[in-house]
């Protein structure tokens, strides 16, 4: 067990799937106390926990001492996001895995697009560091890490995805709004942008397509993602960057 981690407290919104699972994974065997989120199945959120409370027990915190907890919600817009921040639970650090994706032509983007994906990947994962930076900021302590998208640490044109990768690109003003509040007083935001990632959600012609943009043709693991997260919440020293994590990838 990782002592950074152990008993810290932790939301991993869209922690059942992807990189999310990866890293929920990954924090159960620091020992960290997991609030996991997912949108739409249940049976996927209860087979995480399962993991999580065999991995922990495994190393030694018995399955009476682990207070995981898993929160179905889906986020379909304003309403249930705010729904989501009553009732969401008071923690250390703050995992943002989540960002529905649309491949459109930007001439063809209608004006629900731009408000659906401008929504789900800015103003929720916004609204979730305004609703957490608070607490983080009064207790001088705190982790915020979001996800990007792909080739989104940077402005840069694209074809389409171009909503999409613009609300991701916006979470760089986020990453170093907070940084500038908490440095100071060890709260840290930073913003992972993975390249092309072999997940479940890809189906065979998405996956053939990820290979042929890859560096190389080699799609990410989202393990090798959740190892360089747990690096960047343990770094006091690293706040507001965006990290491109993709091999050098262009698109």
């Amino acid at each position: 067990m990782d002592t950074f981690f152990s008993n810290r407290r932790v939301l991993v919104v869209g922690g059942s799937g992807g990189i999310g699972k990866a890293l929920t994974l990954a924090l159960a065997e620091t020992g960290a106390q997991l609030y996991i989120h997912g949108g739409h199945s249940r049976t996927r959120l209860n087979e995480t926990l399962r993991t999580v409370q065999q991995i922990q027990s495994e190393g030694g915190i018995p399955l009476e001492q682990q207070q995981h907890q898993v929160i179905l919600h889906p986020i379909t817009g304003t309403e249930s996001v705010q729904l989501f921040l009553n009732t969401a639970p008071q923690v250390d650090i703050l995992v943002c895995a989540y960002g529905p994706f649309i491949r459109k032509e930007l001439s063809h983007m209608t004006a629900e697009d731009w408000k659906f994906l401008s929504d789900m990947n800015l103003a929720f994962p916004g609204a979730l560091v305004s609703a957490y930076l608070g607490p983080m900021l009064a207790q001088k302590w705190g982790r915020i890490l979001l996800f990007g998208g792909t080739n989104t640490d940077s402005i840069r044109a694209f074809t389409t995805t171009t909503a999409y990768s613009a609300a991701k690109t916006g979470l760089g003003v986020l990453a170093k709004s907070v940084a500038r509040q908490g440095g100071p007083i060890n709260v840290t935001c930073n913003v992972i942008c993975p390249g092309m990632t072999d997940t479940e959600y890809l189906d065979e012609p998405a996956r053939r397509y990820a290979a042929e943009k890859a560096p190389g043709g080699i799609l990410l693991k989202c393990e090798e993602i959740a190892e360089t997260a747990l690096a960047i919440l343990k770094n006091p020293h690293q706040n507001g960057t965006i990290i491109a994590l993709d091999r050098g990838l262009v698109i």
